[in-house]
């Protein structure tokens, strides 16, 4: 139980690599992680683990933040490696990602579950199970006929862009939350 155990929580943002992807809706988890190091005052380096890591401690527990270096479609193996290097179980570990079907600008947290078509949980799922935390960060679904990739793949619009900000505070303190309260009081209070 994760509740019991004395390593690191690992808090694993998905998105791309690379500055052509650092504003699209797919990457809204590295942008928390980034948050999250702020309030940390760490700095992510590069690791052996194909991730870029940040260690300190959040809401009173030791925590490695992480972004994978891998294309979203492939976030398992460096996940892998890092739960792996740090000795950690999957239930110590958070996955922030983008979510399709919910609203922009809501929160989901649940632990386990399906991947809801998405890439990067498909990947991470496919290396150690479906047991583990997500803070599902809502987009919302594309307009009209736009393919899901995208949509995906852009930038926040103008008007989502006004919300952002405070969405990416929002998804950084709904991570903090379910560290230091535990998941069913994190959700009582982020999930709407």
């Amino acid at each position: 139980m994760a509740d019991e155990y004395e390593g690191p929580w690992l808090v694993v943002g998905l998105g791309n690599p690379g500055e052509q992807y650092a504003r699209n809706r797919h990457n809204i988890g590295f942008m928390v992680v980034d948050l999250l190091a702020q309030r940390m005052g760490a700095r992510f380096k590069a690791h052996k683990s194909r991730a870029q890591v940040a260690e300190g401690r959040l809401a009173g527990r030791r925590v490695v933040l992480a972004k994978p270096m891998s294309f979203m479609n492939l976030s398992g193996g460096p996940v892998t490696a890092l739960r792996d290097f740090y000795k950690a179980p999957a239930s110590a570990l958070v996955a922030v990602h983008d979510e399709l079907d919910i609203d922009y600008a809501t929160l989901r947290l649940k632990l386990g579950g399906g991947d809801n078509g998405h890439n990067g949980l498909k990947s991470i799922t496919k290396s150690l199970g479906p047991d583990y935390h997500r803070v599902r960060c809502g987009i919302g679904r594309p307009p009209g006929r736009m393919e899901v990739a995208d949509f995906v793949l852009k930038d926040f619009s103008a008007t989502e862009r006004k919300e952002l900000e405070w969405f990416v505070d929002r998804s950084a303190d709904a991570v903090e939350a379910l560290l230091s309260e535990g998941l069913e009081r994190a959700q009582g209070t982020y999930n709407s």
